[in-house]
């Protein structure tokens, strides 16, 4: 028995709906997986696609379109534009395994023991989950950028007290809908233990919300390191992020074009990659529960 939807959310990216008016989910689901192998392939191997490194400059090649020796141009210090976006590509998968990461361990822990415990401890964490909720981000990353230099490690310590928030409301929702529907109650009236209803009846029904919220949230981390790393509160020059790059070609539109295009290009395909993973995934474990729209 499938447990009710409690990912309202997952309605307001009208885009993936539309999407599959044309495309099986499971078309897409192929489609995803095959362009975030391919990234993760890219990051991995990346000196294999270019002999240079991302710092190496040549002034004599500002600028430059693509060409031969290189094959998305140059940038306005001669820099390989195709090595900068390889490596900005391992900083932006890195920081959605991050995010993911984060999501599973405390946002699923917090959001399970406060739905699955109930009474006072779930008054108080959910009080305190609001609390947090209730910062805004951007006021969280000027804080942090006062206690920290702006770089990397501002980008995972505001993933880490921001990103688990939502997740940890999802898992909470669903865990309450399961623990308080009658196959639960059943179960309980038969005798079966807690530790028998929570990991035979609870978690598998609310996996399909929670790796759903998850896949989703890594894409949103995407998004929030290059929007960090744009206005020079994350990763920071010379080390290449998909936002740097996009701010450093716009700053140089005239010499190159292509210098903000491609990278910017290559973040909104990544971001789309995990978002219809999400969807996917989300469609599965709706044809799993036998829901009437499913795989179709």
């Amino acid at each position: 028995m499938s447990a009710p939807d409690v990912l309202p959310f997952h309605r307001h990216f009208l885009f993936f709906p539309v999407m599959r008016t044309f495309f099986p989910a499971k078309w897409l689901l192929a489609f995803s997986l095959a362009v975030i192998v391919f990234y993760i392939l890219a990051a991995a191997f990346c000196p294999l696609f270019s002999p240079y490194t991302y710092y190496e400059q040549d002034l004599t090649q500002i600028g430059q379109p693509p060409s031969r020796a290189h094959w998305f141009g140059t940038d306005s210090l001669g820099r390989d534009l195709l090595t900068r976006v390889l490596y900005g590509t391992r900083i932006s998968l890195s920081v959605a395994v991050f995010a993911g990461l984060v999501n599973l361990t405390v946002g699923v822990v917090y959001g399970g023991i406060s739905g699955f415990c109930g009474g006072r401890a779930d008054r108080v964490m959910t009080g305190l989950l609001e609390v947090l909720w209730g910062i805004p981000s951007p006021l969280m990353v000027i804080f942090l950028t006062v206690l920290l230099e702006p770089g990397l490690q501002n980008v995972f310590m505001t993933i880490a007290f921001v990103f688990w928030l939502q997740v940890a409301r999802v898992v909470r929702g669903q865990v309450i809908v399961v623990k308080n529907s009658d196959y639960v109650l059943a179960a309980r009236l038969a005798g079966a233990s807690w530790g028998r209803i929570l990991f035979k009846h609870v978690l598998p029904n609310c996996l399909g919300p929670v790796v759903t919220a998850v896949t989703l949230s890594m894409s949103g981390a995407i998004f929030f390191e290059a929007f960090l790393s744009f206005l020079d509160l994350g990763v920071r020059p010379p080390v290449p992020s998909w936002g740097v790059l996009v701010a450093e070609g716009l700053a140089a539109f005239n010499l190159n074009p292509l210098q903000w295009l491609i990278p910017g290009f290559v973040m909104v395909v990544a971001i789309l990659a995990f978002n219809l993973l999400g969807d996917s995934l989300y469609a599965l474990f709706r044809f799993r529960d036998g829901e009437v729209d499913g795989l179709a």
